[in-house]
């Protein structure tokens, strides 16, 4: 090969060499210029992220009864982190060195300057020596954060609920984007309804770093920093001051109380017992604590008001008597013999007392079980079941907490599907006359039956927010709740709150709670239970001519209607008519066996 063929050679290699790197640099700097840009800034800039303080809540004077206090919250850089330190921060916080490399192990693939949460409500000591070791200890830092306090004299645990960390169950479910790794999220009660009101809207700061991780300065001077958004406050319909006292009635006992307003279907105390401490799940939940509870026999995280379903025993009179009315079976007048006990095949069923022949409100008045079976089978299960489900029954109230039950509404093709076609006997109906047998009903749903009962047959979506306002954004949300007529006679509606009327102050079984201040009303139940000692049961209302409130006590376990549930119903209505002055309960003051 020649002098000048060796020449071309290497000319033409420099020559192509050279364009590729031309190709190349128009690739990178014009052609995909965006993209790399885009990820050359995101590996130079930190973004933190700004956590906006939840909305509080607030009870129906304007009170808060859920706040905030700031909190700090330990995080860690994954790209500036010496991980031999990893040990050393796990004991400095009190948590597993596994924890810590779990969660930095989650955030691999975020961007690498983005610092990651690992515990939160430092205290100030812990604070201190992170500062005082801020060189040594690269990538531990912390943020300022609002956690939950209750700043009341009672719990409201299953009104208010708790936040958790987003699982990542949930995390992978949501889409709109919202969350990541070690964010809060409303997990029961109103915080779990309101998520998305009482969260807010997270802000973002942008510091510029050096290669190092070492924060430089601002990002374009803050221009590209976006403001968070505190959330929205709920405006509650309790009543502080009676939650404090029912509760207080009911701290010893199994159970659920919820009252309201009739007039408005808004919520004035709801009481769930055995119920919890709100601040084990408020800053670094204990792990043994949480497990506690989730694993205690006695379920103190089961919203008794609205999940439960037990049968309601005589407490139902009232829907049977309704319902024959309704359906034309008997009158206001008509009346049915009652000789103390009833026999249909060859079971005798029990009575309490033998009446004669008694119309449908002296029946309600003495709690007649002869004249409830025997209405039971006139009715038959299809007036059975429809009249029920107007009053609600078989569905849910609408109430604005989670995971509320239907309860069991029995029809025919309930009892085809469990029987099997003309495979059950009408008998059935004789225990569903008096509020046992295959019937399940909720105290939030029983509650809202007596509300309609003595507001005429309104019946109201019970509530517990009335209004949800952002202060940072001057922004009110607009809340709707159901509102439907029964259509049945006013009449009907008398003869069964004549019969109310009667229980508490004529010869019923409630006559223990009569109050010289204040008509009451209402009907006592006592529910048999296979699996231990009878429910104790009332609903009621006040004043009898001007209804302001509407109750519901369910004493589980706690035997007869009159000895237990009765006497806390008849106090927290007098408690609440007198504008929470007047305390009538006395302990154990009851001996009355009725149900």
């Amino acid at each position: 090969m020649n002098r000048d063929t060796k020449l071309y050679i290497v000319l033409s290699v420099l020559l192509v060499a050279s364009l590729a790197l031309v190709v190349r640099l128009v690739q990178l700097q014009v052609v995909e210029q965006k993209e790399y840009g885009k990820e050359s800034d995101k590996n130079s800039i930190k973004k933190i992220t700004e956590i906006p303080a939840r909305g509080l809540m607030f009870d129906r004077m304007g009170k808060i009864i859920v706040d905030n206090r700031p909190a700090y919250t330990l995080t860690i850089t994954p790209f500036q982190f010496d991980k031999n330190l990893t040990e050393e921060v796990a004991s400095l916080v009190g948590i597993e060195t596994e924890e810590i490399k779990q969660q930095l192990s989650k955030a691999k693939g975020t961007n690498r300057f983005n610092p990651v949460i690992i515990k939160r409500d430092l205290d100030f000591k812990t604070i201190s020596f992170i500062e005082e070791n801020r060189d040594r200890l690269k990538g531990v830092g912390y943020q300022v954060q609002s956690l939950r306090s209750y700043p009341n004299k009672f719990r409201g645990s299953h009104i208010f609920g708790y936040n958790s960390e987003i699982s990542e169950k949930q995390l992978a479910a949501s889409t709109e984007g919202y969350y990541r790794q070690g964010d809060l999220v409303g997990t029961a009660g109103l915080e779990r309804t309101y998520e998305k009101y009482l969260r807010g809207e997270k802000g973002s700061r942008l510091i510029s770093v050096d290669v190092n991780g070492k924060e430089v300065s601002q990002y374009n001077d803050g221009y590209s920093d976006v403001k968070p958004v505190n959330g929205s406050d709920l405006y509650t319909t309790i009543d502080s001051d009676l939650q404090e006292y029912a509760e207080k009635l009911f701290s010893n006992r199994r159970g659920a109380i919820i009252a309201l307003d009739p007039r408005t279907g808004e919520v004035l105390c709801l009481v769930s017992k055995p119920d919890y401490d709100l601040n084990v799940f408020s800053g670094a939940p204990d792990a043994k604590d949480v497990s506690s509870l989730f694993n205690n026999p006695d379920k103190p995280l089961f919203n008794r008001v609205t999940q439960t379903k037990y049968p309601p025993g005589s407490t139902w009179k009232m829907m049977m008597a309704l319902a024959g009315m309704g359906s034309k079976k008997i009158t206001t007048t008509s009346t049915i013999s009652c000789p103390g006990s009833f026999m249909y095949g060859n079971r005798n069923f029990e009575d309490h007392g033998s009446y004669g022949a008694i119309s449908v409100t002296r029946a309600i008045e003495v709690s007649s079980n002869v004249f409830f079976y025997k209405l039971g089978l006139m009715l038959g299960i299809k007036d059975y079941h429809d009249y029920s489900e107007m009053f609600g029954f078989g569905n849910r109230t609408g109430i604005d907490l989670p995971n509320e039950t239907r309860g069991l509404l029995p029809s025919e093709d309930y009892f085809n599907k469990v029987y099997g076609v003309n495979k059950w006997s009408q008998g059935l109906l004789v225990s569903l006359g008096i509020g046992q047998g295959e019937l399940g009903v909720s105290p939030v749903q029983m509650v809202s039956y007596t509300a309609a009962i003595c507001m005429d047959g309104q019946y109201i979506q019970p509530h517990i927010v009335r209004k949800i306002y952002n202060s940072s954004t001057n922004q009110e949300y607009p809340l709707e709740f159901k509102k439907r007529q029964i259509d049945l006679q006013q009449s009907y509606f008398d003869a069964v709150k004549k019969g109310m009327f009667l229980v508490v102050n004529g010869n019923g079984t409630a006559k223990n709670i009569k109050n010289d201040d204040y008509l009451l009303a209402g009907k006592t139940g006592t529910a048999q239970n296979t699996k231990g000692a009878n429910h104790s049961w009332f609903v009621g209302y006040a004043p009898y001519d001007n209804p302001k409130i509407a109750i519901c006590v369910l004493g589980e376990n706690a035997g007869w209607g009159a000895q237990v549930a009765a006497p806390i119903a008849g106090a927290i209505m007098v408690r609440f008519l007198s504008g929470n002055t007047v305390d009538v309960f006395i302990e154990g003051s009851s001996t009355e066996a009725y149900d």
